[in-house]
Parts: structure tokens; sequence; C-alpha cells
């Protein structure tokens, strides 16, 4: 199955948990992931599989005395607050690696991933002058993931259904850039589960759980930037499985993450 086809699958069984639901608001109203980084251009990058290297961040516990470290266990990473909205998309990240991760995080939570519309508006905000035809390529993703789904390529999400989208972990490196500072320009893979809701139903009966998706994002011009520019792409990496009771996930350097409250 490739990228495009497991893209729509998930989008279906997103509407599918409210099927009846779906279809009535398809009769009467007409309804009118995607991952932004990856090689081929297209589709959501999939986790590598799981490691066994012995390598332990700094902080872990070693078996011989006692529970091994694993990313439940360790301290959650705290995101910093956007200090504004533009275009449907938070910014006024600080200027660390906290702040990175709480750009991206945030992105990927209010993204419009099923709205090429919306999402066009929040791209504009957030990403890199220097990634020509960076916004062009994820529009053409998000209207071929609508069209995957059975909705028209353009459109909005269809009406009475909330998608919420929760990162649970992030995993952050660093990439390099003769011209930049070490820091200014990262790479972060996130696991995330996305829920659909309605009035009349308040749970999802058949979410997507501990899925991934990657980002790199650069500093420049006081914030931080979504880019997919070639030399950075070849310097991306495949994190093991995320599991928050896995010592292996936590050697690869998961962090669970805790949201402002």
């Amino acid at each position: 199955m490739d990228n495009h086809e497991r893209g729509a699958r998930k989008a279906k069984l997103l509407l599918g948990g409210l099927a009846v639901l779906v279809v009535g608001l398809l009769t009467a109203g007409g309804i009118a992931v995607y991952s932004l980084i990856d090689e081929g251009g297209s589709g959501t990058p999939t986790a590598g599989p799981t490691a066994t290297g012995s390598a332990k961040p700094p902080g872990s516990v070693s078996s011989g005395s006692g529970p091994e470290m694993t990313p439940e266990r360790a301290k959650k990473i705290t995101l910093s607050a956007p200090t504004a909205q533009k275009g449907g998309a938070g910014i006024g990240f600080p200027h660390s690696p906290g702040g990175a991760v709480s750009a991206v995080v945030h992105f990927w939570e209010e993204y419009a991933w099923m709205d090429d519309q919306r999402a066009r508006q929040q791209l504009d905000v957030v990403t890199s002058p220097d990634a020509t035809g960076y916004i062009d390529r994820q529009i053409s993703e998000v209207r071929t993931l609508r069209e995957g789904a059975g909705l028209p390529a353009s459109g909005g999400t269809p009406a009475g259904i909330t998608f919420t989208t929760t990162v649970e972990a992030v995993r952050i490196r660093s990439m390099t850039d003769d011209e930049l500072p070490r820091g200014d320009v990262v790479h972060i893979w996130l696991s995330f589960d996305r829920y659909a809701t309605t009035p009349e139903k308040a749970s999802d009966d058949n979410p997507i759980k501990g899925d991934t998706a990657d980002f790199i994002v650069k500093w420049q011009d006081g914030a931080w930037k979504f880019t997919d520019e070639a030399a950075y792409v070849e310097q991306r990496t495949f994190p093991v499985a995320y599991d928050p009771d896995s010592p292996f996930a936590w050697q690869d350097r998961w962090i669970q993450v805790r949201h402002e409250d």
C-alpha cells in the first residue's frame, strides 16, 4: 500500500467511525497529512524498525540498578503557548529547542489537514520563503487525501464533524547548516492520535492512534519556519517506533509532551 492509499484509508477510518452521520451530511449538505516533510514529496513517513542500540541518553537508569528509563518514566517536555495567531496558525514561539518543538506541535494540532483553503492560509504563515513550491505540494497532498476519502478535491471539513489531533511524544534532532548556528535547523518527529467527534457523538469508536509525522523547521526572520530544502531532507533520520514503556524509545530520544495549562 503506497502512502496516498494509507493516508486515504486513515481519513476513511475517521469518517467511518461516524458513518451514519457522514452519509446524512453528504446527502443533505453536499459536503463541499499528511506529513509536511518527506523525501518523495507525498505521503506520511512511517517509523523505522525498532532499534537494539545500547547507547542511553543522560539520566537513564541501567538495568542493573533499577527499572530502565522509558518515556513514561521520564520528565515530559512542556510546550510554550503561542503569543499570537495569524492565518489560523500559532506564532511567536521562543528561539530555543523547546520553542521549535512547541511551534511544530501547535501547528500539527491546528493544521486543517482536510481543508485545502484553510491549510494554505496556515502554510503561508509558517513556511520558509526558501522552500520553493512547498506550499503547493502540501495543498496537492491535502486534495489527494480528500479525493481518496471520497470527498471533493477542494473544500472544508465535513459540516458537524470536529477532528482533534493530539501529539503524545516528540523526537528532536539538530541538523547542520554552515551558514546557521547549531540548533537553528531541527528535525522533529511526532507521535500523535487523531479523533473525530460530533455534537451527537462525543467519542470516536475508531480513532487513529500512534501515527507519526516529521517536520523540518529553521529559525528565520524571528520565527520557526517549515522547510523541505534538499540539504536538510538529506539529513533526515528515522526513529524507532514510539512506545511510552519502551527503553528503546527513550534511548532514541522520544520524549512525552506536556501541553500548557
